[in-house]
């Protein structure tokens, strides 16, 4: 079985880092009548050039695609395309969710995104509605009210287990995590369980500077995750992230904790627990593009203590990870 790689001239990835935090321009849509598909401009095929691999052993597609909808010069190759699954989590994202939606499906044509509301009283749950109704490639999980980030992912991480998707990759809603770097988050899961977009590998960082309570919260949370939970990837705390869903298959989603933003760096503890193999590319962090942050300090607190909570564990031989009782 075969990989299509496309790029601007590079080779696809070997290592857990990317070489440059920046992606190749969206696929253009042709316009001489040829036939348009969304798999191939993920690829590359219109306008970039290809690369073949030979797939690894762990891949697991269950799609092949229809070759006869292949252009002519590739007929004769078959394409395991990973089916994808973003998850975006919402509270009061009226204004950023249809733009985002759309700004994904530019960079990664084939996934299906999945949109989490807490019942926003802004109409995002509305606004979301009208996205599934009117463009493929998107579905909706409606809650009874705001139940915390990590609860949404967890529930966006069952729907991609029980969907029988490949991968799972999340994203932050508010448009700091600008969907550019899909790509090359996805290139990394070539070699890798988790594929972390960080903004503290080279090439990454933060568009303009964190104010004093945000610099403190990912500086200090990511130094305990790293000394408590024995994780070697620099940036923890951040949400944008891509998983193979097999190993989060294995995982007991009840022995999870976090409600919070200390979600992010338990999971990367219980993913480590299964064996998962990690890598991290760079990103840039972006300012939201509208509404307020929903970050506070006792979130900040609330993280200390988990990640203590779990190290204690960790170091007594109590953090094991199973499937029973998902």
């Amino acid at each position: 079985m075969l990989t299509l790689w496309g790029g601007m001239g590079r080779a696809p990835p070997r290592g857990g880092t990317c070489s440059s935090p920046t992606s190749p321009d969206p696929p253009i849509r042709p316009s001489n009548g040829d036939h348009f598909d969304p798999v191939l401009a993920q690829t590359g095929v219109l306008g970039y050039n290809l690369f073949v691999t030979e797939t690894p052993s762990f891949a697991r597609s269950r799609d092949i695609m229809d070759v006869s909808t292949l252009p002519t010069r590739l007929s004769k190759t078959y394409i395991n395309q990973p089916r994808l699954l973003v998850s975006l989590a919402t509270y009061n994202e009226a204004d950023n969710i249809r733009d985002l939606v759309e700004e994904i499906h530019q960079f990664a044509p084939h996934a299906t995104v999945l949109i989490i509301d807490d019942n926003s009283p802004d109409g995002t749950g509305d606004i979301a509605d009208d996205l599934r109704a009117s463009m493929e490639g998107v579905d909706v999980i409606h809650r009874s009210g705001k139940l915390g980030l990590g609860t949404a992912i967890l529930a966006a991480m069952k729907y991609a287990i029980d969907n029988r998707y490949d991968y799972f990759l999340n994203m932050d809603a508010d448009g700091s995590h600008p969907p550019r770097f899909i790509p090359a988050i996805l290139d990394g899961m070539h070699d890798t369980d988790v594929m972390i977009g960080s903004r503290y590998v080279p090439g990454g960082g933060v568009e303009g500077e964190f104010n004093l309570k945000r610099k403190f919260m990912s500086t200090g949370i990511n130094m305990y995750a790293r000394m408590f939970l024995g994780l070697k990837t620099r940036d923890n705390s951040g949400s944008f992230r891509c998983y193979r869903v097999s190993k989060l298959a294995e995982m007991d989603f009840d022995r999870v904790l976090s409600r919070g933003y200390s979600f992010m760096e338990e999971i990367l503890f219980w993913c480590r627990q299964v064996g998962c193999s990690f890598g991290e590319t760079p990103i840039v962090f972006e300012n939201r593009r509208a509404g307020l942050s929903k970050i506070n300090k006792m979130e900040a607190v609330k993280a200390l203590q988990i990640i203590a909570q779990l190290g204690v564990a960790r170091l007594f031989g109590r953090a094991t990870m199973g499937r029973a009782g998902r």
